[in-house]
């Protein structure tokens, strides 16, 4: 019962509400940000280092092929351009929560500061 009854606090208190709106504008943030980089970023580095499209890039270990019963067998590979677009991602959107952290801090600081003043 204490479970339960820990649950239902944390439901009422708005926690969850407050989590699933960070979820879904996360989860929308990361779309934009995919955007950002597949669109935006990489098509000029492509473009510099001589019309290269990073989705594309890789090294294939093993060719395609077809089995004798007619079966296509798919190429292996390590996609390291898909991995590099990653990488893309995961710098913005660290670097974003970097900066919302910050700034979240910087106004936690301030509020501190006038509650004090306001009590003296």
């Amino acid at each position: 019962m204490k479970i339960w009854n820990e649950f239902k606090q944390f439901a009422i208190k708005g926690n969850a509400i407050d989590m699933a709106v960070a979820i879904v504008i996360g989860t929308s943030f990361n779309k934009v940000v995919n955007s950002l980089v597949n669109d935006v970023i990489m098509p000029p580095i492509g473009y510099v280092l001589g019309g290269v499209d990073f989705k594309n890039l890789q090294i294939v270990l093993k060719e395609a092929s077809t089995k004798a019963t007619g079966e296509a067998v798919p190429a292996v590979a390590l996609r390291y351009g898909l991995f590099v677009n990653t990488l893309i991602d995961f710098f913005i959107v660290a670097f974003t929560m970097f900066i919302v952290v910050k700034l979240m801090n910087k106004i936690i600081r301030a509020r501190v500061v006038v509650v004090q003043e306001a009590k003296k």
